[in-house]
């Protein structure tokens, strides 16, 4: 009895886990309403273009632009930068004066919606309408007399291309690697440019350093995932790099000293266009027992604009050498997962 008893028993175990597996398939197949994923949705593209010419027509459309507005009490010189954002929609920024760094007044701005129809982009938005084409943005201003004319321009930083002075020791010129550990040279249709994820050789004090970098073209990313990389001082603080085009210029973006301080001016060109920073960089002073008795002091020239003048490095600003040191240290430049390079490379040390 006690044999046929635990029989069914089992049996009816069976079956209920049986029951509740069914059950289980049933709801996962058939999932209740609301909770379906939208239709027809996928994971963020990845694009990632570091040639640029591989690019499609939606970086034409990207971008630059100078002009005028007229026929209302708002005229006068105004820029605009272009962002694509993927699936041929667009991110317009206007600036009141003309671009950051050429005459935007720092304040006012504001900013509308455009989307790819044939080959044009379209602008409709609460404020403005009108078009993206062949390199003119041609803008009206909704309820009001006033119209913008813009043409797009592709701006050069001053300090590309600078050479190193007398006495300064070239890290990168395009025909070598020896000044790096695991370096690498990538041959581009338009140069040679210099892999990241690298350390320097040689460690330094106090000094002068010229860098050239670029973005690599990536609509469909944000935030920190958008062509994110940075040159460390001394392998303690982090000048970042990233694609902060047409964004506010946090200290997380390009230009800014990681979470420390933000650029006095976004200055951050499109990808795909060589940028430059110039950096002035007093290493921190220690006494006799270790502890440190002036912070680390640095100017930082974004594109030929002075961005950071003489900022105090309080702390270092993480994902390296977290210690300070009264020793000298490597310049690090920085991989994140994105392939961001550089070029004409070169470092003057200051006594």
């Amino acid at each position: 009895m006690n044999s046929v008893f635990r029989l069914c028993f089992s049996g009816l175990i069976a079956l209920l886990f049986l029951s509740l597996t069914i059950s289980a398939q049933e709801k996962k197949s058939n999932p209740k309403k609301g909770s379906n994923p939208k239709k027809g949705s996928t994971s963020p593209k990845r694009v990632e273009i570091v040639d640029p010419k591989d690019v499609g027509p939606d970086y034409l459309i990207q971008g630059e632009y100078s002009g005028n507005l007229s026929g209302n009490s708002e005229e006068g010189k105004m820029g605009a930068q272009v962002i694509a954002l993927g699936n041929d929609e667009f991110n317009v920024v206007l600036f009141k004066g003309g671009l950051p760094g050429d005459g935007w007044d720092g304040q006012h701005k504001m900013s509308c919606k455009a989307k790819m129809k044939e080959n044009k982009a379209e602008v409709d938005d609460n404020d403005f309408q009108g078009t993206i084409a062949n390199g003119k943005i041609e803008l009206t201003k909704k309820n009001q007399s006033g119209r913008g004319k813009l043409t797009r321009v592709v701006r050069k930083s001053p300090m590309e291309g600078k050479k190193a002075p007398n006495g300064a020791i070239v890290l990168f010129d395009g025909t070598s690697t020896d000044e790096w550990k695991n370096a690498k040279i990538i041959e581009l249709s338009d140069g040679k440019v210099l892999s990241n994820g690298i350390d320097s050789k040689k460690t330094f004090q106090s000094f002068r350093l010229h860098v050239e970098f670029r973005l690599p073209y990536m609509p469909y990313a944000r935030g920190q995932g958008r062509s994110n990389s940075g040159v460390y001082l001394q392998n303690h603080y982090e000048v970042q790099i990233l694609d902060s085009f047409g964004l506010k210029g946090l200290n997380n973006e390009c230009g800014g000293l990681y979470t420390l301080s933000a650029p006095s001016v976004n200055m951050c060109y499109p990808p795909l266009q060589w940028q430059t920073y110039d950096i002035d960089y007093t290493a921190p002073v220690f006494d006799s027992a270790g502890k440190k008795t002036k912070d680390a002091i640095v100017t930082v020239v974004h594109n030929g604009v002075k961005v950071q003048d003489k900022i105090a490095l309080k702390r270092p600003t993480g994902g390296q050498d977290n210690k300070e040191s009264p020793l000298p240290g490597i310049l690090h430049l920085q991989s994140h997962g994105n392939k961001v390079y550089f070029r004409n490379v070169w470092i003057e040390e200051v006594k």
